[in-house]
């Protein structure tokens, strides 16, 4: 820096333009940290999100495109002085049942939600410049443990995510290098959810009460620092996956008659 001073550490979050992503670029900019903020289709919120922080900046990168993403963290390698935390929370959540699997659905899944990501986490690993260790943190599902027939490409390719925790923690030569896996359940209404429907489905949990966002971005400022031994997934979902549910809480909300009308 300009004054002498250490950089400030960089944490790169995919989809940090809205949801969860947002919040979690909040949280590390509140804990001092520089912040990039990736966008695919929302250069409107990130552009702003960025304004609005002490130390952000916006970039875009289309993850359908695995070289593209490898492409990407390396030239973010190359400028950020202090690269310490990669957050995989971009995401695409289309509907497909295990009865019919949409071949467009589960290839955008695969490629967004695991191919993108692993290629991230490579190319961070391999290349990035850190001052401490380096963590990877994947946002993946509670339905890892808790599965059920519906969102079923996008299950998968959650799934698929999560098996490259495990392989890319095994290959990395300093221990002080970790990669996570980080579980939520439901936080935020989505796919065509009401808020009447999200107050009932978020609740379907063992503790009868609905995870904050808060506690995700808590959960990955803990992460950051590398007090959990690397591979492991940490569930923050109000022990959601404990249970075996047959459906998606949006449904079993539908279920019991919530129309949010």
């Amino acid at each position: 820096m300009a004054d002498g001073s250490p950089p400030r550490p960089a944490v790169l979050v995919t989809g940090g333009a809205r949801r969860i992503g947002a919040a979690i670029a909040r949280g590390f900019a509140a804990a001092g940290w520089h912040v990039v903020i990736h966008y695919g289709h929302s250069a409107r919120e990130a552009e702003a999100l960025a304004a609005e922080l002490p130390h952000a900046n916006a970039v875009h990168c289309d993850l359908v495109d695995g070289n593209a993403a490898a492409e990407f963290a390396a030239m973010l390698a190359e400028r950020l002085p202090d690269w310490r935390v990669l957050v995989n929370c971009a995401a695409v959540f289309e509907p497909d049942t295990a009865e019919r699997m949409e071949m467009d659905v589960f290839r955008r899944a695969l490629r967004v939600n695991a191919a993108s990501p692993a290629k991230l986490a490579q190319t961070f690993l391999a290349r990035a410049k850190s001052n401490g260790g380096k963590r990877v943190i994947d946002i993946t599902d509670q339905k890892l443990a808790n599965p059920n027939p519906d969102f079923f490409s996008y299950t998968m390719s959650k799934h698929a995510l999560a098996s490259t925790v495990t392989m890319l923690a095994m290959a990395q030569a300093n221990p002080d290098d970790r990669v996570y896996a980080l579980a939520p359940g439901a936080i935020l209404p989505s796919h065509d959810q009401s808020a009447a429907e999200a107050e009932v489905s978020h609740r379907l949990n063992p503790l009868a009460r609905r995870t904050g966002e808060n506690e995700i971005v808590e959960a990955c400022l803990w992460l950051s620092e590398g007090w959990l031994a690397s591979g492991e997934t940490l569930y923050i979902d109000s022990g959601q996956h404990l249970l075996a549910q047959p459906r998606d809480v949006i449904f079993l909300a539908r279920e019991k008659g919530v129309t949010g009308a």
